[in-house]
C-alpha cells in the first residue's frame, strides 16, 4: 500500500508528470518554477526520459511541438514572462491538434514583476494568449495533492482531445509542503495512430497547421471549435459547497480559494449562510454552477489575487442573475482570511460596496 510523503507542490508536480509517464521535458530556468526542471533534470533519465534545458522558452515550446508530434509526453514549465513567449508555439500546438502539458508557476506582473503569488495571468492562460482562434484546457490546483493528480489529468486531458493544457499555478502552491498520496506509475504508451513514426513501412502521415486552400483554414477553424464546445461539455471540474439557503456565494480558485474557504466556514459558524464555488478547470469554465449560485442566492462575491479576470467569467455565466461583488489583491499581494471575512460580513449587511450586475 502506498504511503503518503511530505512533498512540495512544484515537486509534487513534477512527481505527477513521471507517474503519468512523461519523459520528455524541455524547459528554461525562471522563479518560482525552478524546483519543477531540478526535479526532472534527475529524475526523468533515471526513467528512460530525456531532460533538455533549452536556450530559451521558444526553443523549448518548440522541442514539446517536435515531441509531441513524435507521440510522446512532452512538457514544460516556466512562469508568465516564459509563457508570453511561448504563445506563439502554443498556437501552432492548437492549431495542428498536438498534446502537451504546459505548466505556469505565476509570477506578478506585469512586465517582470517579481515572485510573489499572483492569479495575473487568468486571461492569457484561458483566451489562448497567442493568435488565432484556439483554446487551451486550463486546470487551476488548489493542493499539493491536486498538482500531483491534475499532472495525470492534464496528460490524459491534453491526448483524448489532443490539444495542449496548461496546469495554472502559482508561488505559494509551488513552494509550500503538504502530504502527498503518489499513484502507482503508469506504464509508458504507445504514440498514437496520428503520431509521426517514420512512414518507411506505412503511409505517410501529416501534422499541420497551414492550410492554403480555398474554405480549408474556414473548416479547420470550425473543427477546432467543435472540440472546444465538446471540451465544455463534457470536462468541466468545480468545487461546489452552498449549503440550502445561502444568501451568498464567493466564487474563488487555486491558492486564493485556500484561504477564502477558512474564512467561510469561520462565518458559517457564527451563522451565516455563505457558500463556496471553486472552479477546478478555468476553461471550459463551471459556467452552470455558477448561474445556479447566482439564482438561488442573488449575491456573489469573486475573490482573486488580480485586478478581476476571472470576474468576467462569473458575469457572464450569471446572465442577469443577481449581483457581482469584487475584491482583488493585485501584484503579489495575498489577502488574509480576517479580510475575506470582513468583506463577507459588509455584503451581508447590505453594506456599500463596488460591484457590477450580471
Amino acid at each position: 500500500m502506498t504511503e503518503k510523503i511530505l512533498a512540495k507542490g512544484s515537486v509534487a508536480l513534477a512527481m505527477g508528470a513521471v507517474d503519468a509517464g512523461c519523459r520528455y521535458y524541455f524547459g528554461y530556468p525562471i522563479t518560482p518554477q525552478n524546483d519543477i526542471p531540478e526535479y526532472l533534470s534527475a529524475e526523468l533519465p533515471q526513467a528512460g526520459g530525456t531532460f533538455i534545458q533549452a536556450e530559451s522558452e521558444l526553443a523549448a515550446i518548440n522541442m514539446v511541438l517536435g515531441a509531441s508530434a513524435a507521440g510522446a509526453r512532452a512538457m514544460t514549465s516556466s512562469s508568465g514572462p516564459g509563457i508570453s513567449l511561448m504563445q506563439e508555439g502554443l498556437s501552432y500546438m492548437a492549431g495542428s491538434e498536438l498534446p502537451a502539458v504546459v505548466v505556469n508557476i505565476t509570477r506578478s506582473g506585469p512586465g517582470l514583476g517579481g515572485i510573489a503569488p499572483t492569479q495575473g495571468d487568468y486571461k492569457q492562460a484561458t483566451r489562448g494568449g497567442g493568435h488565432g482562434d484556439y483554446r487551451l484546457v486550463v486546470l487551476a490546483p488548489s493542493s499539493v495533492q491536486e498538482m500531483y493528480d491534475l499532472a495525470g489529468t492534464a496528460f490524459e486531458l491534453a491526448f483524448h482531445y489532443r490539444n495542449p493544457v496548461m496546469i495554472l499555478g502559482d508561488a505559494i502552491l509551488g513552494q509550500m509542503k503538504e502530504p502527498l498520496l503518489p499513484r502507482p506509475a503508469l506504464p509508458v504508451p504507445d504514440p498514437p495512430a496520428w503520431a509521426l513514426t517514420g512512414a518507411r513501412l506505412r503511409q505517410p502521415r501529416l501534422l499541420k497547421s497551414l492550410y492554403l486552400r480555398d474554405g480549408e483554414m474556414t473548416a479547420h477553424n470550425w473543427k477546432l471549435y467543435d472540440k472546444y464546445e465538446a471540451i465544455k461539455r463534457q470536462e468541466v471540474r468545480a468545487e461546489v459547497d452552498c449549503p440550502p439557503r445561502c444568501s451568498l456565494v464567493v466564487v474563488a480558485y487555486g491558492s486564493c480559494c485556500r484561504i477564502v474557504r477558512t474564512a467561510v466556514e469561520r462565518v458559517r459558524r457564527r451563522g451565516l449562510a455563505v457558500g463556496l464555488i471553486r472552479p477546478v478547470t478555468l476553461f471550459p469554465f463551471p459556467e452552470a454552477e455558477i448561474q445556479r449560485a447566482a439564482a438561488a442566492a442573488g449575491r456573489l462575491l469573486v475573490v482573486e489575487m488580480n485586478t478581476g479576470q476571472m470576474l468576467d467569467d462569473v458575469r457572464l455565466a450569471c446572465a442577469g442573475s443577481g449581483t457581482v461583488y469584487f475584491k482583488g489583491y493585485p501584484g503579489g499581494a495575498v489577502p488574509t482570511t480576517e479580510q475575506i471575512e470582513q468583506e463577507i460580513e459588509r455584503i451581508m449587511k447590505a453594506g456599500e460596496l463596488r460591484r457590477w450586475r450580471g
